[in-house]
């Protein structure tokens, strides 16, 4: 990295010592391949800050990432494991109606940060959940996970003791 901010500066104070050296800028940038516009802002920058301005410096914003508030996401992570067979846009309409009101690409953009995008990852980590908590299952979420062996087993996942 040092290396490259050392061949960018050698590069930009080139282009300022070699129009010192023509006395005409204009060749000078023709002869490096710079606008007369990039000359005089290398020169600007140089006489206010000295070499050390003419480092790269990125032009882009930091892009401040567009979350939800963590209870809103919370309460999109506990929604994804208790009604694991939702979908987006149903999740994001039961929400609304708890309060919480987050849009269904909202809900998708959680999910895909908590690894929950789709009904088999919610699934799983609802059994992570039954198994590790302990935690009483509703009748819906039975039904999913049965739904879950099922489609499993039709497509040669079973489960067994010994593998193989």
């Amino acid at each position: 990295m040092e290396s490259f901010n050392q061949s960018v500066i050698k590069h930009k104070t080139g282009l300022l010592d070699l129009a010192a050296e023509l006395g005409n800028i204009s060749k000078a940038c023709r002869i490096m391949g710079f606008s007369r516009d990039t000359f005089y802002r290398y020169q600007a920058a140089r006489n206010a800050g000295g070499v050390e301005a003419l480092f790269e410096v990125s032009r882009r914003k930091p892009n401040l990432k567009n979350r939800v508030e963590e209870a809103t996401e919370q309460a999109v992570v506990e929604f994804a494991t208790e009604f694991p067979a939702h979908g987006q846009v149903r999740a994001s309409n039961e929400l609304r109606k708890r309060g919480i009101f987050v849009s269904p690409s909202g809900v998708r953009s959680i999910w895909l940060r908590h690894n929950l995008s789709s009904m088999k990852q919610r699934l799983t980590a609802l059994e992570k959940m039954s198994a590790g908590q302990g935690i009483v299952l509703t009748e819906a979420q039975v039904q999913a996970l049965e739904r879950k062996k099922q489609d499993d087993e039709a497509c040669g996942e079973i489960e067994s003791h010994h593998p193989g």
